[in-house]
C-alpha cells in the first residue's frame, strides 16, 4: 500500500502465536487500531485518561501530505471497542530522514490525559534488545519493558521488565535490526510492549505524562524507528540524543571525579548491623581490619563501602546517626579518623528514598510520600526483613523531587561530610525512579547531587545502580549495565555479592549466595571488591589476601 493509507484495523486483526511463553493482560474484544502506512510500516495509535482508553474514529482521520513526511490528524474518539464516541483530537506529524522515521503527537480531550501509546506493525520477528542491552531470542514470549525502574511497576502480573534507556531494538533473521527510542530530554516513564506474531512484532510505544500535571493536551517527546545493518549502527543515534539531552561526559573526561577516585583498585565493604540488630562488624573491628589491610595494599586505592554503618539496616532509615551498640559517636569518629590517617577513602550509606514511618523524623518529612499517577501509594515493601514469610511494610517510598525530604536528606549527609571528613556518599536505590503525584524524582535527585557537590566538590557521589540521565551527574555506581555505559561511569559489586566463605550478603536480604574460591567472583568489568561479614576477617584471611593481591595488580 501507498504511503499515507489509512488501514481499518482493530487489535485483534493480528494473528498470534497461542500463548506458549509469557504473556500479559488484554482486552477480551477487539479495540479499534486504525493506521497510517508510511515506509512498509503501519501507526495507530492509543490514549488513556486515568478512566478510560480510546482509539481513532476511523472516518475522522485525515492525512496530509507535509515536508519531507506526512501529518495524521483525527478530530474525535472512541471507546467501549468503538461502540461510543467521544470529543478529543490526536494530531501526529511524520517525518523521514534517511534511514530513520521520527514522529511527534499532540493529543487533547475534555479531560486530563496520562498516557498516549504508538502501536507499531511491521516490525520483524527476531533477536530482541532492550534499553540498550544484547539481543537474545525471546522464542514466543510477550515481552513487556519499563524506563526507568520498569516504569515504576516492579511487582505483579503486568510488571515489566526494568531498562536503563528508552530504546528497544529487534534484530531480524537476515541481520537488519529495527530500533524504536524515545527522543525525550527528561526522565519520565516508556515502555515498550512486544506481541509475536508468526513473521512480525506487534508493537506498543507508551509515553506516560507527568503525574503531577493534570494536562487536557498532551506533547508526546518525540519517537524515532531506525533501520540499519547492525545493533551497533541502529544504537547509536539513540547514544548521540543521550548524551547531548543529559551532558554525558567520558569518564576520561568528567569534571565530577576527585583526583583520588580514578586510582581506585579496590572497594571493600564493611557489613554494619543487620535489620534484626545481628552485628557484622562494629567499628572497632572495621578499624582492626583497616589496619591489617593497610600493610598489604595501598590505602589511597581503597574505597571503603560501609552499609548500615548507621544502626539497623534501613529499619533506622533515615536517622543516619551513629549506633550505640557498634561503639557510638566517639567510636565512629575514630574509625573515620584512623582509616583516612592511612590513606583510605569512605563512603557511608544513604538511602534516597526510604523513611521508616514508625520514626519520630516521620512527621516532618511524610509529604515526601510516593503516590504513583493513578494515587495508589507505593511502599518499599517487597522485602521480608524479619523472616516471617511475609514481605514488610513499614517504609515509605520517598520523592526526592518533593523539597521537605529533599532538604532533610541533604542535611543529614551534609551534617556526616562535615562532621566526620568522609570522601563520598553512597546513595542507596539511585535509580529507583517513580513518576509521582508531589513532584519530578529526577530533577530532585539531580538537585540534591548538585547541591551537596557546590558544597563539597572534592566528594565522590555514588550511586546503587544507574538509568541513562544518572550517568550525567553520578560518575560512580554499585551495579554496572554493561560495556556500553562504561564510556561514563565505573562500577563495583553490589553489597549482596557473596562474601568469602559461606557466601554472606551481609546487611542485605539476599542471605547466602555460592562464592567461587577460584575467581574469588571478581568481575573483569567491575572494581574489584571485597565483601567483610562477621566471619571473613577470622577465618577468610588468606582469600581476603588474595583478593588484595588481584586488585593491587589490576
Amino acid at each position: 500500500m501507498a504511503d499515507g493509507t489509512i488501514t481499518l484495523l482493530r487489535s485483534t486483526d493480528d494473528v498470534f502465536l497461542p500463548p506458549r511463553g509469557n504473556e500479559f493482560m488484554k482486552f477480551s474484544f477487539g479495540f479499534p487500531e486504525p493506521s497510517v502506512e508510511l515506509a512498509g510500516y503501519r501507526f495507530g495509535f492509543l490514549v488513556f485518561s486515568d478512566e478510560n482508553t480510546y482509539g481513532l474514529q476511523a472516518d475522522a482521520m485525515t492525512v496530509t501530505p507535509v515536508a519531507g513526511g506526512l501529518q495524521l490528524h483525527c478530530s474525535r474518539f472512541v471507546w467501549a471497542g468503538g461502540q461510543e464516541t467521544a470529543p478529543g483530537s490526536l494530531t501526529v506529524t511524520f517525518r523521514r530522514e534517511g534511514n530513520a522515521i521520527e514522529w511527534d503527537i499532540v493529543a487533547m480531550m475534555d479531560r486530563p490525559l496520562k498516557t498516549v501509546t504508538t502501536v507499531i506493525r511491521g516490525i520483524p520477528r527476531g533477536l530482541v534488545s532492550l534499553g540498550a542491552g544484547d539481543a537474545r531470542d525471546r522464542k514466543d514470549d510477550e515481552i513487556l519493558a519499563g524506563y526507568p525502574f520498569a516504569a515504576g511497576d516492579l511487582h505483579g502480573p503486568g510488571a515489566a521488565e526494568i531498562i536503563s534507556t528508552p530504546v528497544m531494538a529487534v534484530q531480524g533473521e537476515n541481520g537488519g535490526v529495527v530500533a524504536v527510542s524515545s527522543l525525550d530530554s527528561r526522565v519520565r516513564p516508556k515502555r515498550f510492549y512486544l506481541q509475536p506474531g508468526a513473521e512480525g512484532y506487534r508493537v506498543e510505544a507508551i509515553y506516560e505524562h507527568d503525574a503531577w500535571r493534570n494536562d487536557h493536551q498532551v506533547t508526546v517527546p518525540r519517537w524515532r524507528l531506525v533501520r540499519a545493518p547492525t545493533l551497533d549502527d541502529a544504537l547509536a543515534p539513540h547514544f548521540t540524543f543521550l548524551q547531548q539531552a543529559f551532558q554525558l561526559v567520558p569518564w576520561s573526561e568528567r569534571a565530577d571525579l576527585p583526583a583520588w577516585a580514578r586510582d581506585i583498585a579496590l572497594v571493600v565493604t564493611l557489613h554494619g548491623m543487620h535489620y534484626t540488630g545481628y552485628m557484622f562488624n562494629d567499628y572497632a573491628g572495621m578499624a582492626e581490619i583497616l589496619r591489617w589491610m593497610a600493610t598489604r595494599i595501598a590505602p589511597s586505592r581503597v574505597l571503603v563501602f560501609l552499609p548500615a554503618w548507621d544502626g539497623r539496616y534501613y529499619y533506622d532509615y533515615p536517622t543516619y546517626r551513629t549506633a550505640e551498640r557498634m561503639g557510638g559517636e566517639a567510636g565512629f569518629r575514630q574509625l573515620v579518623t584512623e582509616a583516612r590517617g592511612l590513606g583510605y577513602h569512605l563512603a557511608p550509606m544513604f538511602g534516597l528514598n526510604a523513611a521508616n514511618r514508625r520514626l519520630p523524623s516521620w512527621p516532618a518529612i511524610q509529604g515526601g510520600a510516593v503516590t504513583k499517577i493513578d494515587g495508589d501509594v507505593f511502599n518499599l515493601n517487597w522485602v521480608d526483613w524479619n523472616n516471617d514469610r511475609h514481605q514488610d511494610g513499614w517504609l515509605a517510598y520517598m520523592n526526592v523531587g518533593e523539597v521537605s525530604w529533599r532538604e532533610y536528606l541533604l542535611a543529614r549527609i551534609d551534617e556526616v561530610i562535615v562532621r566526620y571528613g568522609v570522601d563520598a556518599y553512597f546513595l542507596d536505590i539511585s535509580a529507583g525512579h517513580v513518576n509521582a503525584r508531589n513532584g519530578d524524582m529526577h530533577v530532585g535527585t539531580r538537585q540534591l547531587v548538585q547541591e551537596l557537590r557546590l558544597r563539597h566538590p572534592d566528594v565522590l557521589c555514588i550511586g546503587e545502580f544507574p538509568y541513562d540521565a544518572l550517568h550525567g551527574f553520578i560518575p560512580m555506581f554499585q551495579v554496572g549495565l554493561g560495556p556500553r555505559w562504561r564510556l561514563y561511569s565505573r562500577n563495583f559489586q553490589h553489597l549482596s555479592s557473596p562474601a568469602p566463605g559461606l557466601g554472606s550478603s551481609g546487611v542485605h536480604e539476599q542471605g547466602f549466595s555460592h562464592f567461587d574460591p577460584a575467581t574469588y567472583n571478581l568481575s573483569p568489568n567491575s572494581i574489584p571488591t571485597l565483601q567483610v561479614v562477621d566471619d571473613t576477617f577470622g577465618t577468610q584471611r588468606e582469600v581476603m589476601e588474595s583478593i588484595l593481591r588481584a586488585a593491587a595488580g589490576r
